[in-house]
Formats: C-alpha cells, sequence, structure tokens
C-alpha cells in the first residue's frame, strides 16, 4: 500500500480559531501531519540522538519522503511548501560541581528548560542535603566527572562548590572540552585570582581562560541563592542560544566594585 502523503493544516487562520488556540494576535500554526513514516528511519534517527550526534531531517511534502544527514551546527527550520528541514540534536547537558542551594536552584531551572542535569559532590556531608530529583549525582573527584561526562557542543560545566581544590580541578578540565559554556562562582576579586592561578601555575593562557564565566551570571544585582540562579542560567541560555548580549552584559552592567556571589 502506497505511504500517504502528508497534509499540512493550519491554525489561526480566523481570529476566532487564534482566540481558540491560545495564539497571539496575528499568529498562526502550521503542523505538517506525517502518515505511516518508516519506522527504520524513524529507528535510525533516535539512534544518532542516542549517539548525540546533530541531525538534518528532510521530508519532501509530496511523497512523504524522509532523509537524514550529518548537521554540523544548529540550523533553522525551513519550509518551502514542497520540503520542510529541521535539526535534530541531542538533549543539551549540564554538570554541576558542588552540591548546595545554589547549585538546587540552577538544577531546578535547567530541568524546566529540558537539560539533563548532572551533580558531582565527592563530599558526602554536602551530597546527602540534595532535595532536587531527576538529577544524576556521580561521587568522584570533578576533574575525573569531567572527563566521565564527556563534554560536548551542547554541554554546559558550572563550578559552585566554593571549595577552590573541587572548582579549580573541574574547570581545568572543562575549558579544554568543546563545552558550550563554562562557569565559576566567586567574587570578581576570586576571579581574578583564578585567573592568575590558572596562568602562573597550571601553563593556561589568557586566551584559555577567556572561555571562563566568572563571575558567573549575567550581572543583575542577584543577592540571594535563587536571585544568583536566575542571573546564572540566563547568562547560559544566551550563550547556548547565541545571543550576542552575553558577554557585553557583564561587561557594561557590573560596576568595578562590584563583589556579588561571594
Amino acid at each position: 500500500m502506497p505511504r500517504s502523503a502528508p497534509r499540512l493544516v493550519r491554525y489561526g487562520v480566523t481570529a476566532g480559531e487564534a482566540r481558540r488556540f491560545g495564539l497571539p494576535c496575528g499568529g498562526m500554526l502550521e503542523l505538517l501531519l506525517e502518515f505511516e513514516p518508516d519506522p527504520a528511519a524513524l529507528a535510525e534517527l533516535v539512534q544518532r540522538l542516542e549517539a548525540r550526534q546533530l541531525v538534518r531531517r528532510t521530508v519532501d511534502c509530496r511523497s512523504g519522503a524522509a532523509s537524514l544527514k550529518a548537521a554540523s551546527a544548529p540550523g533553522p527550520l525551513h519550509f518551502d511548501g514542497t520540503t520542510l528541514s529541521s535539526t535534530f540534536g541531542p538533549q543539551h547537558r549540564m554538570l554541576l560541581i558542588g552540591a548546595g542551594a545554589l547549585a538546587e536552584y540552577v538544577a531546578t531551572m535547567a530541568l524546566f528548560n529540558d537539560f539533563a542535569v548532572t551533580l558531582c559532590d565527592p563530599r558526602a556531608e554536602h551530597r546527602d542535603t540534595w532535595a532536587v530529583a531527576g538529577v544524576h549525582i556521580t561521587i568522584e573527584m570533578s576533574d575525573d566527572a569531567v572527563r566521565i561526562f564527556v563534554p560536548d557542543a551542547r554541554s554546559c560545566i558550572v563550578a559552585l562548590s566554593h571549595d577552590p581544590k573541587l572548582d579549580d580541578m573541574a574547570l581545568l578540565e572543562a575549558l579544554h572540552s568543546p563545552a558550550f559554556y563554562v562557569g565559576a562562582i566567586g567574587s570578581r576579586r576570586n576571579a581574578n585570582s583564578r585567573t592568575q592561578r590558572f596562568i602562573e601555575h597550571f601553563d593556561e593562557t589568557e586566551a584559555s581562560v577567556q572561555r571562563l564565566h566568572s563571575p558567573v551570571g549575567l550581572y543583575i544585582g542577584s543577592k540571594t541563592p535563587a536571585e544568583i540562579a536566575v542571573s546564572v542560567m540566563a547568562e547560559i541560555i544566551a550563550v547556548k542560544n547565541g545571543a550576542v548580549p552575553a558577554r557585553r552584559l557583564r561587561a557594561e552592567f557590573r560596576s568595578p566594585s562590584a563583589a556579588h556571589h561571594d
């Protein structure tokens, strides 16, 4: 039996429809319905995603035939009435170093934003207070945890332990990984001391430490762990989405004497 051709369905053509489906003023929702997609092709897509590959899927809207192609970077959805192409990628991941109130708030926000979250803390007294479900917990030393995590371009690593041994070991591994974001807690004074320490004792360079977001987060005048977590997650999402202001906001809106995130 031949495969049925896909069908394009539009919602929001009329004002009544827009109100019914909760669409914004002038908004329209278009869905391409695929009937009887090839099970083998779908299984291949799932296998590639489980292998953390980025895949571009293209559907012929007349025949329903679909093809998969490896992608080097996420691309925008493309629809010209004849073909529909979209990028599928593995879930974004976050590795947090150090359990605590701030890490719990960051983990909760990350889960809401569809990150798979791993927490590393070899300190039982800190780890045993963890209260956020849905987070994978590991007890290795932080540098080993980064290596086991195998960061890729859809991963971020955030050091929040306030323990220089744990944070530094993780960061020295993370800075040379493909992770799209590497951040560390601390005041500006502590961040400057860390930079000097990395350059003088660990053979890092001015260029390599430029990858480090520290003090972590966009400056929003945050004081409490919950507020700091908002600034951290905002910066991570800005970097993930390629938003231009991510670095500029840090430079322009943090006062010279600021020492938040101590």
